[in-house]
């Protein structure tokens, strides 16, 4: 929630957390995230999740009790992207008829 309210970095706009993965020994964290629009928003926004890593560990260290405050890393997710790629695919190869059954299920085949 941090991202979104109190993250001050103009870069940092349509963001979406997508998993986050953390080492066991809880010093590090990698955040994988998802950003609307172009490749040079995406990167953009990366750097700016990046420079503001400090203070989002920080916000963290507030809100949990542990010995180490993990070390963040922002990467860009591709999963989104790849999926809604496929949909499209999907969407020149598929004809409509058969998308259109299959999404009506009391349709009998004739």
């Amino acid at each position: 929630m941090a991202i979104l309210t109190q993250v001050r970095d103009p870069r940092v706009k349509d963001v979406t957390v997508t998993r986050v993965e953390m080492l066991p020994d809880m010093r590090s964290a990698v955040i994988y995230v998802s950003v609307m629009g172009n490749d040079t928003k995406q990167e953009l926004a990366l750097r700016g999740l990046n420079s503001s890593a400090g203070f989002l560990q920080a916000q963290i260290a507030e809100r949990i009790e542990t010995r180490y405050t993990p070390r963040l890393t922002f990467k860009l997710d591709g999963g989104v992207k790849r999926s809604l790629e496929i949909a499209r695919v999907l969407d020149e190869v598929l004809p409509n008829t058969a998308v259109a059954a299959a999404a009506d299920p009391t349709q009998e085949d004739a």
